[in-house]
């Protein structure tokens, strides 16, 4: 997709009017102008040729905009108004949906505020691992619905690492002797993956998904995460593996700092989808989506020079996402209210491959096991010796998954038992993979306060649960025990430190 063949003389006009409408702001794309007004958006194609896009003329611009509304209405068709025509008056003048010669159309929508994207939510730490949770229902719930395709697989994602290569040496972000190691490395992950990447579109994991899903095109609207700006202009670069639609925004969220909000998408994403087949692909696929916005913002460093150190950014990080990191299995342990938890999310994506580990928590499997949210109270049958026997199996082999394809995780429990202990060390043996056990020690005290804190937590142990852990002991933990009174950074931070000793990066 070297460079782009403008035609977008003749669009001038067009855009002094969408400028002279109303007081706007003007923001322009690869592939659009888009007019931001008081209470609405317009969005204008670009006269413009790609490899990959045609927009050269009116008509084709028009088309596109019809296909843009009816694939955006499958995911927020409140959003989306309509189309828009600019037409010519008889003296010569443009004019909105007149009864003239039609010169172009926009996309019409709704108006929201510009702080309500993601990315400048991720930005201005404003985005919450709450409503991440609820991003990643939202995305799935995408998925769920998106049709399933009989194309793609191996052959299809050689198309897209082929218009990537072609795209990075026309616009060219860094020498060509690291775009030449780059795309190397990508076409060996793809070799070593085909059969994978075949199975999972054999089993329906193919779909016609958003396909442009960066941070910039998912907004919170009316109070819910909201995604939008589709990719519609080529069904075959949008039928994709529902995982690769995933990776843009665990790419965006890694890039921008927010590891623990991108390990946690992923995370929630793969409570509701069965998808763990796909983690192999994770690298290969978030890579892929740096190169993207690495070759699209070095073509927008042509017109705009200060671009140019971004999308050098994004290929260092489509470098640094594909070194090779050795998948641990870390156990924590404690009663409740030591912190297992916190823990957990903050150390997971410091742990192997890109975006950080698999968390395979007990709290979350019992809710799963009977069939509710994983903060719905369970009633106390629910926490029957036997129903916990259930829980724990449910979880080693949850884990065993996991470290069999490749990918690291932790194991949360109380591992207050011997025998439970011993069971996960037991997986980590079967699968080869390096291990490390914790247990959290805190005062009395200290757990109670924590527990009492607790607010939409998957945890159902309440004061008198943790008092009667405590009363029955933990059978003399030999895993490595940590003051968990101590400052949740302090605290990780001896975690990584020790996990590195056995699966260094």
């Amino acid at each position: 997709m070297p460079q782009s063949r403008p035609c977008e003389a003749d669009q001038q006009a067009t855009i002094a009017f969408l400028r002279g409408l109303e007081p706007c702001r003007q923001i322009t794309t690869h592939a659009s102008h888009v007019f931001l007004y008081p209470a609405r958006v317009f969005k204008l194609k670009r006269a413009l040729r790609y490899d990959y896009l045609d927009f050269s003329t009116p008509e084709k611009r028009i088309a596109d905009c019809e296909r843009e509304l009816a694939i955006n209405r499958r995911f927020t068709p409140n959003l989306y108004l309509g189309l828009r025509r600019i037409t010519r008056t008889a003296d010569g003048h443009l004019e909105l949906d007149g009864a003239g010669e039609t010169v172009d159309g926009v996309v019409e929508m709704r108006r929201f505020r510009d702080e309500d994207l993601f990315s400048r939510m991720v930005e201005d730490g404003r985005a919450t691992p709450k409503l991440l949770t609820r991003l990643a229902l939202v995305i799935a719930a995408s998925h769920e619905k998106a049709q399933v395709a009989t194309e793609g697989g191996a052959e299809a994602f050689s198309r897209v690492l082929v218009l990537n290569e072609a795209a990075l040496r026309a616009n060219a972000p860094v020498d060509l002797d690291r775009i030449e190691a780059l795309c190397a490395k990508l076409r060996a992950l793809l070799d070593r993956h085909a059969a994978l990447l075949d199975a999972r579109r054999a089993r329906g994991c193919v779909r016609r998904c958003h396909g442009d899903l960066t941070l910039r095109n998912i907004c919170l609207f009316e109070g819910e995460p909201a995604l939008f700006d589709a990719l519609e202009f080529d069904e075959r670069l949008a039928t994709i593996d529902v995982l690769y639609d995933l990776a843009f925004p665990l790419m965006d969220l890694w890039r921008l700092g927010a590891r623990d909000l991108a390990n946690l998408l992923f995370n929630r994403y793969l409570d509701v989808r069965h998808e763990a087949d796909g983690l192999p692909l994770l690298p290969l696929f978030m890579a892929t989506r740096a190169v993207v916005r690495a070759h699209v913002t070095a073509a927008l460093a042509q017109e705009a020079p200060e671009r140019l150190a971004e999308a050098q950014d994004y290929f260092a990080l489509a470098e640094a996402l594909l070194e090779p990191r050795q998948p641990p299995l870390v156990a924590l342990g404690g009663f409740s209210g030591s912190g297992k938890s916190t823990v957990s999310a903050r150390l997971a994506s410091a742990l192997g491959p890109a975006p950080g580990a698999r968390i395979h928590a007990t709290d979350r499997i019992r809710k799963a096991l009977h069939g509710v949210a994983a903060t719905d109270k369970l009633p106390p049958e629910a926490y029957t010796p036997e129903v916990s026997a259930r829980v724990y199996a449910r979880e080693r082999k949850a884990c065993a998954a996991t470290l069999r394809v490749g990918h690291g995780c932790i194991a949360e429990a109380v591992f207050d038992r011997a025998e439970d202990r011993a069971a996960i060390e037991a997986v980590a043996l079967a699968t080869g993979a390096p291990f490390a056990g914790f247990w959290l020690d805190a005062p009395v005290e200290v757990l109670a306060q924590r527990i009492a804190r607790r607010r939409d937590d998957a945890s159902d142990a309440d004061e008198a649960v943790m008092r009667a852990q405590v009363a029955r002991g933990h059978e003399g933990v030999g895993w490595t025990r940590l003051d968990a009174a101590q400052g949740v950074e302090a605290l990780v931070g001896q975690v990584v430190c020790r996990t590195e000793l056995i699966a260094p990066k």
